[in-house]
């Protein structure tokens, strides 16, 4: 094998020139790979990030995947009938019995839960309205739940509990109403309902339409100011694996009724677009290393035309087939593996330049910095994709070489 190698690094070294652009080809091809699989990858990562983090994992609402059934469609069921018009009752919305759906969910090993009262309000400040949206809670509990605590940037979440009339509105929407700590603020229902708060905390979450609309306040006196005594609408699940939401959210709505919806359902879009763009990322970025491949394929097929009498030799003096095509395969390894130690380091200098960019995108307030990923799936998908190509770029060549006659050749010489 060690004279195979020596042979196969000898011929690769005569025709310099070729085999360094073809070595380029293969250390571009890795470099870029890295780079934008590495975008793509990170912006993939932190948009999953903040979205389970940011959001809960199950969603338990008040309302049911299908319409009830009516009596008569129980009753007729294969007959020939046909129900229109149907109103439903006017009731006062929210979940039923929701103290022993709590009490089922916090007996769950893997997850945590916390009701909320969701709905619509009007806030008045110094002559000025905005429509918001109210999110009734039990402070002492939404930590569990909501990361909400992680983005004040006055006052805090614990504050609503030594504070009753206590309520916490977003930094864009303070801005809006020239709010500010402490300030009292009147915040109106459906219904006329209408009470005052006090600012005890304003937060900041970077996304504009959050921090303009959403405001926070204690359980009971939401539901006091939306005319749902002792009613909820929505409970907050987090898991302790965010990847099992799924099925677990299918098994809480077939025992409770309820709908129950995953971060996965509510964002099967966004997931499935995801999934196609890393689909376009890696046949685009392998396209690059295809092209690579290709230089590797001239230059060797070029050593193989050009050798056709030293590989008669070969022949001539006992080498057999095998090793004349391990020669040439040798070289498309050897071209391969250099090419990998030289381009993953260049793609490690590419994604650490990315790292240093900074851009702000539109509707943001600060800098924000590329998100790139330094996983190691990455660098090994571009080093066995690069050495894959490499080795099958020189097959053609290899067993063309292989099958080179030493009689015919040797008999044309002379």
């Amino acid at each position: 094998m060690r004279l195979l190698i020596f042979i196969a690094l000898k011929h690769l070294l005569a025709r310099k020139r070729q085999s360094i652009v073809s070595l380029m080809g293969i250390v571009l091809g890795v470099g870029f790979f890295l780079a934008i699989s590495s975008i793509m990858q990170g912006s993939e990562a932190d948009f999953i990030k903040r979205l389970v983090d940011n959001s809960p994992h199950i969603t338990v609402s008040d309302e049911f995947r299908d319409p009830r059934i009516q009596p008569i469609e129980k009753i007729y069921g294969d007959g020939a009938i046909e129900i229109s018009g149907v109103k439903p009752l006017t009731e006062t919305r929210g979940i039923r019995g929701y103290q022993k759906i709590m009490s089922y969910l916090e007996n769950q090993p893997d997850m945590m839960a916390s009701p909320v009262l969701v709905g619509s309000g009007i806030i008045s400040f110094a002559g000025q309205e905005k429509g918001v949206t109210i999110n009734g809670m039990i402070p002492e509990e939404i930590h569990k739940v909501s990361t909400i605590s992680d983005y004040m940037e006055e006052g805090s979440v614990e504050r609503l509990e030594s504070n009753a009339d206590g309520i916490l509105v977003g930094i864009t929407l303070a801005k809006n109403l020239s709010l500010s700590m402490n300030d009292t603020i009147s915040v109106s229902a459906q219904g006329g309902r209408v009470r005052t708060f006090k600012i005890v905390g304003i937060f900041k979450t970077g996304r504009g339409g959050y921090d303009r609309s959403a405001v926070f306040t204690t359980l009971k006196r939401a539901q006091v100011l939306l005319g749902r005594t002792n009613r909820i609408n929505n409970i907050l699940i987090k898991m302790d694996d965010p990847n099992t939401a799924l099925i677990r959210s299918k098994e809480i709505e077939k025992i409770i009724r309820y709908k129950s919806e995953s971060w996965q359902e509510s964002s099967e879009d966004l997931m499935s677009t995801l999934a196609i763009r890393n689909m376009i990322m890696y046949t685009v970025v392998s396209a690059v290393l295809v092209v690579a491949a290709f230089g590797i394929y001239n230059v060797i097929s070029t050593v193989v035309m050009e050798k056709h009498r030293d590989i008669a030799i070969l022949k001539s003096m006992g080498f057999p087939s095998a090793d004349i095509r391990m020669i040439f395969l040798i070289q498309g390894v050897l071209l391969g593996v250099a090419g990998n130690m030289a381009g993953i380091p260049l793609g490690s200098v590419f994604i650490k330049a990315l790292q240093q960019i900074k851009f702000r995108p539109p509707g943001s307030t600060e800098p924000i910095s590329m998100p790139v990923s330094w996983g190691w799936e990455q660098f090994a998908i571009a080093a066995t994709f690069a050495l894959c190509a490499s080795v099958l770029a020189s097959f053609l060549p290899a067993r063309k070489a292989s099958h080179v006659q030493p009689v015919d050749i040797l008999r044309g010489g002379l």
